[in-house]
């Protein structure tokens, strides 16, 4: 079944960590986790200080070439009657978002990061290059396993 609008948004608003795929150069799908928040009409992830491999990140470069993304939010337990999973479609934009030159959709979306994710208060929520990407969603499909399921993303994870 699918998962009601009310779940959905709980989802979109409260859950901790999304799969966000991405299309390489090859066409093969690309999927790294990320933490992401809602802000200003989009969902927002930010390249932040945590340690990275060095250079500009596949996502990013992927993004440049071809904004199509998709991000899947899932929860998975023993108990299959609690099983769900969301998937959004959408376009990414890469926004850098420098301190001098914040606008105001990037200033919103480092207050519902800094919000939602504690830990930026001991990493750097930003990156040296200051990137956000800024995800637009188009269309979205979901599945639970029951009513269940549905009343567990009500209490959050």
């Amino acid at each position: 079944m699918e998962l009601p609008d009310d779940a959905t948004h709980a989802i979109l608003e409260r859950w901790p960590i999304a799969t966000l795929t991405t299309l390489a150069q090859s066409g093969r799908p690309h999927a790294v986790p990320i933490v992401f928040a809602r802000a200003a009409g989009a969902l927002w992830s930010p390249v932040d200080g945590k340690p990275k491999r060095g250079g500009e990140l596949a996502r990013i470069r992927h993004v440049r070439r071809d904004p199509r993304v998709s991000l899947l939010f899932s929860h998975y337990q023993e108990d299959w009657s609690l099983l769900w999973w969301l998937r959004a479609d959408g376009e990414a934009q890469i926004r850098s978002a420098p301190q001098h030159h914040r606008g105001e959709e990037e200033a919103s979306a480092l207050v519902a990061l800094r919000r939602k994710y504690p830990q930026y208060e001991h990493v750097a929520l930003l990156g040296p290059d200051a990137q956000l990407l800024r995800i637009a969603v188009t269309s979205q499909r979901s599945w639970c396993a029951s009513a269940a399921a549905v009343a567990y993303i009500s209490l959050g994870p």
